[in-house]
């Protein structure tokens, strides 16, 4: 039976997540076990591995190296074995080059680019980044499959990743100009918006996660 873990490291919301991807795999009659784990052994061992996050980078950053052998476990599935691989938020956040939110962070290293404040050219748009807003696809990722330019997800944040290669942009959305709303290439891919608040939008991201075979 194939395997999901997300990764507890005292940031996330959770519950929210582990519910959100159990009702998309109920709604899509998708089998397999989802479960939140800080275990290094279960990351270790899953098929697919789910990195939420919510807070400062520094903050989300050191929590999850706290924990013994957590990012030698995630380089060894994910960048070595290939393995299926979803940061949210902060957790999409943490597989940038660097975060630069107070000073200067590195993060997992994964997508080239730096984690930098929004700077909206409209003077109306208030930071942080609350609630929702429409997505602009950029890619016609397997991860994106049954969800259509012009759909809604839910955003909370102040800072974003500007990934240095377009390419490994997935989808934007206007915040007083662009921002980032997805990443990803071969088998990792992160969104800056909460699937797991994301409503329809979300569910089928999840389900298509959990489908994913790159």
């Amino acid at each position: 039976m194939s395997s999901t873990v997300i990764i507890d490291y005292g940031s996330g919301n959770l519950h929210s997540a582990l519910k959100a991807f159990e009702r998309a795999a109920a709604d899509h009659k998708l089998k397999g076990q989802i479960k939140v784990s800080a275990r290094t052994e279960d990351v270790a061992k899953a098929d697919r591995i789910v990195l939420p996050g919510v807070g400062a980078f520094k903050d989300c950053r050191n929590g999850l190296l706290a924990i013994d052998g957590m990012r030698d476990a995630l380089n060894e599935r994910v960048i070595k074995g290939g393995f299926p691989f979803l940061g949210i938020c902060v957790g999409m956040q943490l597989m940038a080059t660097r975060g630069r939110e107070h000073d200067v962070t590195p993060g997992l290293g994964w997508v080239a680019g730096d984690v930098v404040k929004i700077t909206p050219q409209d003077t109306n748009s208030k930071i942080p980044h609350m609630g929702w807003n429409t997505l602009d696809l950029v890619s016609n990722h397997s991860l994106l499959k049954g969800i259509e330019t012009g759909q809604h997800a839910y955003f909370v944040h102040s800072y974003h990743l500007a990934a240095a290669l377009p390419d490994d942009v997935m989808a934007t959305a206007d915040y007083g100009g662009p921002i980032t709303a997805m990443v990803g290439y071969d088998n990792i891919a992160g969104t800056q918006f909460h699937p797991e608040k994301s409503q329809a939008l979300g569910l089928q991201l999840l389900a298509n996660f959990l489908r994913w075979k790159p």
